[in-house]
């Protein structure tokens, strides 16, 4: 397989395992031209991109546009803080807008779910979706299977816990669809208020004590409290939620096996990681923001090549 079967990047659900596989092998080759001395190469020098971002975001926007300059790609940037949909534009007018400037493809970030479904329904351009609400990031969970991919070899058979703010979270989602389309077995872990009352209809295994998470699985995935999506207080206070749901390296020590720890960022040292976690050697989260590049960069290549 050559070509991904879709011309969008919407969502993992959207995608097939070949796809995925697809995805990670040619990550695999753009890792090494971005270790280089010359670290670009000229791929998409007639390609377009807009990256549009309705939510802030540091990581994700600098990986996306560092991964279209290194495949030689023009970039325009677009915030909407500065923009006429201050003004009552309608989404489809904007990035019509965009579009007619002969922009090839736009990579979204939107605060509302579904948001990069209705605007590929409703543009002639490639769509990758950045990070849509509650729903999905389908490029953060690429780089973390690339990331365990990685690190231990293989992603099948693989236990992976989530541990954190499961309900709030978009990346949670993401990782659960592709990690078992992979052959990994998955878990969540979290305060019971922070678990989506159907979440074992994905076919995941729920656990309330963090030690147990950590005792059980090969990788743990921390996700951050996203306080900012929260409209009532699902936990008494940060400090509650850190003693019995923060991971320590003490906690890390007591177990009889060593676990990877990732962290899609940005971390909230001492709430869901403690720095002797975050800084340590078990913990491959630099390591996924260097390979967030190359999977950009893998997906990108491999949707401008996709039949219009």
């Amino acid at each position: 397989m050559s070509q991904l079967s879709t011309r969008h990047l919407l969502g993992i659900k959207n995608l097939t395992a070949e796809d995925i596989q697809l995805i990670l092998a040619t990550a695999s080759n753009f890792k090494e031209v971005i270790n280089r001395p010359i670290k670009k190469v000229p791929s998409l020098r007639d390609i377009t991109i807009a990256n549009v971002f309705f939510e802030n975001s540091t990581r994700t926007k600098l990986s996306f546009e560092l991964a279209e300059k290194r495949l030689s790609a023009d970039v325009i940037n677009f915030s909407s803080s500065n923009s006429s949909v201050k003004k009552g534009e309608s989404l489809v007018d904007t990035v019509n807008n965009i579009l007619s400037m002969k922009v090839d493809m736009v990579v979204m970030r939107h605060s509302s779910p579904g948001a990069p479904h209705f605007l590929s329904r409703n543009v002639k351009a490639n769509i990758v979706n950045a990070g849509d609400g509650t729903h999905e990031h389908p490029t953060q969970a690429l780089l973390d299977a690339f990331s365990i991919q990685e690190k231990l070899g293989d992603v099948a058979g693989k236990k992976v816990a989530i541990i954190g703010d499961i309900l709030h979270s978009r990346v949670a989602l993401s990782n659960i669809f592709c990690l078992q389309k992979l052959g990994a077995e998955v878990m969540v872990c979290g305060p019971i208020t922070l678990i989506p009352k159907h979440i074992r209809s994905l076919g995941v295994r729920v656990e309330l004590d963090v030690k147990k998470a950590l005792q059980w699985c090969d990788v743990a995935n921390v996700l951050r409290i996203q306080l900012e999506r929260q409209q009532i207080k699902y936990f008494p206070s940060t400090r509650e939620y850190s003693l019995y749901y923060g991971i320590n390296k003490a906690l890390l020590d007591s177990l009889d096996k060593e676990i990877v720890v990732m962290h899609p960022g940005p971390i909230n040292r001492g709430v869901e990681l403690n720095s002797d976690v975050a800084d340590s050697e078990q913990s491959i989260i630099l390591h996924q923001v260097e390979n967030g590049v190359a999977v950009r960069m893998a997906v990108l290549y491999l949707l401008a090549g996709a039949k219009n």
